[in-house]
């Protein structure tokens, strides 16, 4: 005899039948229930499997003076100065040096497979200085874990870079550093990552200002000696220079001096180097993933030494332009999200907004875009790093849309095909080199897919897909080193036509520098008209050769006066933003604020009469009829009600 329940019966459903209301199905409420009875019939309870200690670790207030934090992933310069504005704040940090081989091979020692190169020399890197603090400084475990912290950008992507962290604690941790604090900067988090008021790592505005004037700072230093290095005339000398603008700026954002002043001072030391700019050399522009294209050590095989060995000019990218890309895509998302207020709930979304949100922020947007590239061309100035342009967002992801839907994202995204695209077309460069690790998902599907069709559009580009590995220099070098002898053939026959079309020598140019070593120094940037910086020299100078004095003072005046002109008109719209782009904004606020305008316009009114009027009875009760017009008033309630209306 069946003794179950009615309840416990399983209700059998069926198909609707020809005039009867369909049945009510809950599929979710199903499949918990299905869920349920497996758990229970296999004997699976709801525990909990694993749990990570080592994340979101930090450390407090109270340990602050006790910790040293350790930074590393960018250059040397960079990491160097941002150290040093770190310690202006009251941290101790520590610079880590250039991932080598060495950290390659401990981060394959104690990281997973089939990880990207820059994982494994940048945690191999972080795991071989606490092996040594172990074993040579003869520290112990306990003290190294208790006394250090590492802190490294972050970020969420289609790529392997949103899981650095974990790889990070799975090598400490086999290596015998459980516990070890690695703390995530997130690259768009900007001052919401503030941990807390009991953290001892407090991302405030300070945090921020002096960790910006490193960066920026870094990209001047780095600027000058790559652009100087290739022509410097007695070896070793810019980098000498380099090592001594990179201590008087540390001590100034130490001692918190001003950083343009040691910018400034360092000019002059910039400026002593001798340099040759009459023998051709290729600029080879070096794109690509962003750490791959950044490092100088082994993690790129010294690629940027290795071009100048070569005898070439590296044209490197900024970690200012990457900061400016970072806006730009929030700034991107929140134009194409800004009608989601209910439904987007993504980290940077617009669920629970309201109409002026999106407004506010590309505001803000717009202004920190701003005042970025003006503090770089501040910095510039100030460091003589001259005549530089930050690339432009927006031209960048309107002409690489048609070959790279801006929407897709991880690496540098779209940038690698717009700025493909602009060195050809403007000739900005002899040949493009692009670097990435092997394996890199969104870089790799971008220089060796897309790239090969823009190549085909635009003949006679030279372009270089290489990528890193480790262990694979020679055949590394071997390919740049083919495409590089394309590049110098190109940069020789510039260099010949410039002479011959303004009917020059070499002798003659040469001779014309030594008298007037203004356009000699080191700090000198011809105007560029060539994809190399020696022809550009060529041009420019030809013009001085062949006249006299007299017309030589009417074209300095006109240089000047066209020099302040375009001073002037970049400043008005925002350099280096054209207006017509400037002007396009300003339509879209505009347009934004008429529809708010136009939405809540007759209820400000009404409540804007209705004040008003409110302030017109308070005074009429302070006349001496006050009595007589209130008892007018409220006797005839239409009136008063019209007079509202009118309002």
């Amino acid at each position: 005899m069946n003794t179950a329940s009615p309840t416990a019966t399983p209700i059998k459903k069926s198909l609707p039948i020809a005039g009867q209301a369909p049945p009510v199905l809950d599929i979710d409420a199903e499949l918990r229930a299905f869920e349920a009875e497996e758990r229970a019939r296999l004997g699976l309870d709801p525990t909990e499997q694993w749990v990570e200690e080592m994340a979101n670790l930090t450390f407090t207030k109270s340990e602050r003076s006790k910790i040293t934090m350790l930074i590393g992933g960018l250059t040397l310069a960079h990491d160097y100065l941002v150290s040093g504005g770190l310690k202006s704040c009251g941290y101790d940090v520590v610079a880590l040096d250039a991932p080598d081989y060495d950290s390659l091979r401990v981060g394959k020692e104690f990281g997973n497979r089939a990880q990207c190169n820059p994982t494994y020399f940048t945690v191999g890197n972080l795991v071989k200085v606490l092996i040594h603090l172990r074993d040579k400084k003869g520290l112990s475990t306990e003290e190294i874990i208790d006394r250090y912290v590492f802190l490294t950008a972050g970020a969420c992507g289609p790529c392997r870079f949103g899981m650095y962290t974990t790889e990070y604690r799975k090598a400490l941790r086999d290596a015998g550093f459980d516990g070890f604090r690695v703390m995530l900067f997130q690259q768009q988090g900007g001052l919401s990552q503030a941990t807390g008021e009991a953290s001892g790592l407090e991302m405030n505005p300070a945090f921020f200002i002096n960790m910006l004037k490193g960066l920026v700072a870094g990209d001047i230093i780095n600027g000058l000696g790559y652009r100087i290095r290739p022509y410097e005339v007695v070896p070793g000398a810019t980098d000498e220079v380099i090592e001594q603008a990179k201590r008087i700026c540390y001590d100034a954002l130490l001692n918190k001096r001003s950083i343009l002043a040691a910018l400034m001072q360092t000019k002059r030391l910039f400026s002593q180097i001798q340099v040759d700019r009459t023998q051709p050399k290729p600029r080879t522009a070096i794109i690509g993933e962003f750490w791959a294209m950044t490092t100088e050590g082994d993690g790129n095989y010294r690629l940027q030494r290795f071009i100048e060995h070569e005898g070439a000019e590296s044209d490197i990218q900024f970690v200012t332009a990457w900061l400016l890309y970072n806006i730009w895509e929030v700034a991107y998302d929140t134009q194409e999200r800004k009608l989601l207020r209910q439904h987007d709930t993504a980290k940077l979304g617009m669920a629970g907004s309201n109409e002026y949100t999106a407004l506010t922020r590309k505001l803000s947007l717009w202004a920190a875009d701003k005042g970025l590239r003006t503090a770089f061309h501040v910095f510039a100035y100030a460091g003589g790093f001259y005549d530089y342009h930050l690339p432009e967002m927006d031209e960048i992801a309107e002409i690489a849309a048609p070959y790279y839907d801006n929407n897709l994202r991880g690496g540098e995204g779209h940038m690698e095909v717009g700025k493909l695209i602009l060195n050809v077309v403007h000739n900005k460069a002899s040949m493009t080199l692009s670097v990435k690790p092997f394996g890199c998902m969104p870089s790799s599907s971008v220089s060796d897919g897309v790239q090969s069709l823009i190549t085909e559009r635009y003949p006679g580009t030279i372009y270089c897909a290489v990528e890193t590995s480790g262990d694979g220099a020679v055949n590394f070098q071997s390919r740049v080193q083919m495409y590089l002898f394309k590049a110098k053939k190109v940069a020789e026959a510039e260099f010949e036509k410039a002479l011959s079309d303004h009917g020059l020598a070499v002798e003659q140019v040469r001779a014309f520098l030594n008298k007037n070593p203004r356009f000699a120094n080191a700090l000198h940037k011809p105007p560029r008209t060539t994809g190399s910086t020696p022809a550009d020299l060529i041009n420019e100078v030809a013009e001085y050769i062949k006249l006299s004095t007299a017309e030589r003072t009417r074209l300095k005046a006109e240089r000047a006066w066209q020099g302040a002109s375009d001073w002037l008109r970049a400043a008005v719209t925002g350099a280096p933003t054209s207006a017509e782009r400037t002007m396009k904004l300003g339509r879209e606020f505009a347009a934004e604020l008429a529809e708010i305008a136009r939405d809540h316009g007759p209820e400000l009114a009404r409540k804007a009469a209705q004040k008003g009027l409110d302030q017109a009875m308070a005074t009429v009760t302070n006349l001496p009829l006050a009595k007589q017009v209130q008892s007018f008033l409220g006797q005839n309630k239409l009136g008063q009600s019209k007079l509202r209306r009118a309002g």
